[in-house]
């Protein structure tokens, strides 16, 4: 039996880039994967992927792909999918709170100031979902008294990257997920984030070719594959003393050393520690 059969996730924002892989690399140990976006059905979105398109990979892999269409900045359909969750699995065990508004404009050059107010939509889909979502899915683990959230976050919790906005969100992520950690705890669900280096998503690729500077960032990082922080994910969950990391925040690359993780191509992601910075919260 692969060691997350039985196990129910919740991966948002996981038509494409990161959230796909994470789910793909849930499947793969056997997961009941429920992928959440907004594009749905036919491929619409100018970097392509649909949930129904990750949810049947996930099938594909070995896990069982439920695909929902979610708008994570309406709180009315994110209470629908748990609702539906609990209704149809009557648990959750790992939420992974990856979705993020990304306005084009965060990796144009330029002040604060010279950039739309409108680019304060990373703050609510990026903080404000994140809490949305956790607040429903704590409310399930609670009960249970079992459960992992996980929030995607990065460097840039601690390093200027692109944009004011950026730094803002992702600092932001960390710290709430230490402060959930903290009432979770009693209640034996866990909570913590983990610091992604650069990934190889459809929209870093495009990237690649269009905005400055962005070849030289890929060379100090040595950018991962969209399903290398899936493959910590799933480590985390499946380790029975998970808990001794709650409220943490932690570099994937290092998580994936300790646990003997590479990446899909056999390649072992270095940590950026000493180039952009370390985690600023520890385990509560």
């Amino acid at each position: 039996m692969k060691p997350l059969a039985g196990k129910v996730a919740v991966v948002t924002g996981a038509s494409r880039g990161v959230g796909r892989g994470i789910s793909l690399a849930l499947a793969e140990k056997g997961a009941t994967i429920y992928v959440t976006g907004r594009t749905f059905g036919e491929k619409t979105a100018a970097l392509g992927g649909t949930v129904t398109g990750t949810a049947a990979e996930v099938d594909r892999r070995g896990g069982k792909g439920i695909a929902v269409q979610v708008d994570h900045a309406d709180d009315k359909q994110v209470e629908a999918l748990f609702e539906q969750v609990s209704r149809e699995q009557g648990r959750l065990d790992l939420l992974v709170n990856n979705a993020i508004s990304i306005p084009v404009e965060l990796t144009q050059p330029g002040g604060f100031w010279e950039k739309p107010v409108s680019n304060w939509e990373m703050i609510d889909v990026g903080v404000r979902s994140n809490y949305i979502a956790a607040w429903h899915a704590a409310q399930i683990m609670v009960s249970q008294k079992s459960g992992l959230i996980v929030a995607l976050s990065g460097y840039v919790g601690v390093t200027y990257t692109y944009s004011v906005i950026f730094g803002t969100c992702k600092s932001a992520t960390d710290r709430m997920a230490r402060d959930m950690a903290i009432e979770l705890k009693p209640h034996n669900v866990a909570s913590l984030s983990l610091w992604q280096g650069f990934t190889y998503t459809e929209r870093a690729q495009r990237n690649l070719g269009t905005v400055p500077g962005a070849e030289s960032q890929l060379h100090s990082a040595v950018g991962s594959s969209v399903e290398f922080p899936g493959r910590v994910i799933a480590a985390l969950a499946e380790d029975p003393d998970t808990m001794k990391r709650t409220g943490g925040t932690f570099i994937s690359a290092e998580l994936a050393m300790e646990y003997g993780i590479t990446d899909i191509d056999g390649r072992v992601i270095p940590s950026l520690r000493h180039i952009r910075g370390a985690p600023i919260w520890t385990p509560v």
